[in-house]
């Protein structure tokens, strides 16, 4: 009946991407787990028959991607489409729509965008807007004619998280489409957008994902030995920072998974022998009870698992680091962005250099590896602040450090600045708005050619010390498959150093 779908990827290289995140290519080697579509597929299931394709995994072309729909024919096709794979991801609808399927898509460039991502692509039928979960099945069930044969699960669900919810049904039977929310849709010539479907409150009510219809073993990430997944822990980030693109699916809503069900979800893990787990959230520590109560919870069952997550530097404290230490977290990856305090306060971040500094050094003290995500070209930047970050990733005691070009994602504040100043290069088209690929951006002191110059410096400047150094000597001296994987990155890393020559710069 439905296939959920990863396509294969642009250029044949890895892209990671996740419900509420870009998708931009990796030059760390990281496949990334789709358990969005495990948790669509487990409210389809038992009802409806489907198969997950992650074809990005998989390593899979165009050609015998094709002959997996011509062998499916499936009915119905769900595809995440994104800002710098758009016209890629529209491919995948237009060969499933060749084969007789109804197309449908979600995801962060869709959701800001409905009318603009079905006007001129004729091969997608509808897009969900917002949290898919509940709309893809409230759609399917309406067009299948399966209302009346939800479990009381399904209609509890339903009713719970949106007490006006009525099923779209007209007086003779009829679906009316106008009636599912979270839906935009063709009726003729028109492009409908429906009203937006309410966030479901308790993310305890969702059933836990099928991870076993995911290809399991093909999940990597760099410095981890064997394959990890995904474990949602929260949605929704309270922060305000103009640039990211989480608030355009979940806006400032903050919603948390219990200890218990994350713990049950981890036992299914480990039985399905994987022992690597990314504590997957817009912001892991966004609760500092929930994760006391998590990790006191994992060192009583003993459960022994490394894990990593993802925290700003003022959402954490030096006991909590602790306690996330002896319960077997080994990474945590830092949004830090810049070391110039007013490049962060422009872009609404709430946190400064200092408070990096600390969080940091508290985490390196509790013996957790530290991965910190930068970014040059944010407004207000110059070449001296950018020399300023250069320098402050260099203070930190950074195990892994990337930086990435600015990159307006539609729906964001940050869009909407660059569209009001002209800062968007002539020409720009969505699929190079691509924090890791290239910039669109072209500020008139601080042109396209030297932010992705100060991109490749900065990283080069970083990289090239004995720390650093040594941190990647020790991961090709690793095993087998970590040695792989880490020459691979350098290998990689070394080509887009070389790829172009701009200006020098003093």
């Amino acid at each position: 009946d439905i296939m959920l779908v990863n396509p294969p990827t642009p250029d044949g290289g890895l892209w990671i991407r996740t419900q509420h995140r870009v998708g931009r290519r990796t030059r760390e080697n990281m496949v990334w787990p789709q358990v969005s579509l495990a948790q669509m597929a487990a409210l389809l299931l038992p009802n409806y028959k489907l198969i997950i394709v992650d074809a990005n995994a998989e390593r899979m072309g165009w050609e015998e991607f094709s002959k997996l729909i011509d062998k499916f024919q499936p009915k119905y096709y769900l595809t995440q489409v994104t800002a710098p794979t758009l016209e890629n991801d529209m491919y995948g609808c237009f060969l499933a729509k060749s084969h007789g399927a109804t197309t449908i898509a979600f995801g962060t460039h869709v959701t800001p965008l409905p009318r603009e991502s079905l006007r001129p692509y004729p091969s997608l039928d509808y897009v969900l807007v917002g949290e898919p979960d509940l709309s893809i099945r409230d759609l399917l069930d309406h067009l299948e004619g399966k209302i009346g044969d939800r479990s009381e699960e399904i209609l509890t669900l339903f009713a719970e998280h949106d007490p006006s919810y009525e099923p779209a049904v007209n007086e003779d039977g009829s679906v009316d489409l106008h009636g599912i929310k979270g839906l935009a849709w063709r009726d003729g010539d028109e492009i409908v957008v429906n009203s937006p479907r309410p966030f479901i409150k308790d993310l305890n009510d969702l059933p836990i994902p099928r991870h076993e219809l995911l290809p399991l073993q093909k999940y990597r990430m760099p410095m981890i030995k064997g394959p990890f997944t995904f474990i949602v822990t929260s949605r929704g980030c309270p922060a305000g920072c103009t640039y990211c693109i989480k608030h355009v699916s979940y806006q400032y809503s903050t919603r948390l998974r219990s200890p218990e069900l994350i713990m049950e979800e981890l036992w299914q893990l480990k039985k399905l022998g994987i022992n690597n787990i990314h504590m997957y959230a817009d912001l892991f520590t966004v609760n500092r009870d929930q994760v006391v109560d998590l990790c006191q919870r994992m060192i009583a069952e003993d459960i022994n698992l490394r894990w990593m997550c993802n925290s700003r530097v003022d959402f954490v404290d030096e006991e909590m680091l602790q306690l996330m230490g002896q319960a077997g977290c080994w990474l945590i990856s830092w949004g830090i962005e810049s070391g110039n305090e007013q490049i962060l306060k422009h872009a609404h971040k709430g946190t400064d250099p200092a408070k990096a500094e600390r969080a940091l050094r508290w985490a390196k003290k509790a013996g957790i590896k530290n991965w910190g995500y930068f970014i040059i070209g944010l407004p207000g930047e110059t070449e001296e602040t950018i020399r300023e970050t250069i320098e402050f990733s260099k203070k930190l005691p950074l195990d892994i450090a990337l930086f990435h070009v600015a990159a307006p994602y539609p729906g964001t504040p940050f869009f909407f600045e660059v569209v009001e100043n002209g800062w968007f290069r002539p020409g720009t088209r969505w699929e190079q708005v691509d924090m890791d690929k290239g910039t669109v951006l072209d500020y008139p002191d601080l042109p396209a050619e030297r932010l992705l110059y100060w991109q490749k410096r900065a990283w080069r400047e970083w990289a090239f010390r004995p720390g650093p150094m040594l941190t990647y000597i020790k991961m090709l001296l690793s095993d087998y498959s970590t040695f792989k994987s880490a020459l691979s990155v350098g290998i990689q890393h070394l080509a887009w150093q070389s790829q172009r020559d701009f200006q020098s710069a003093d």
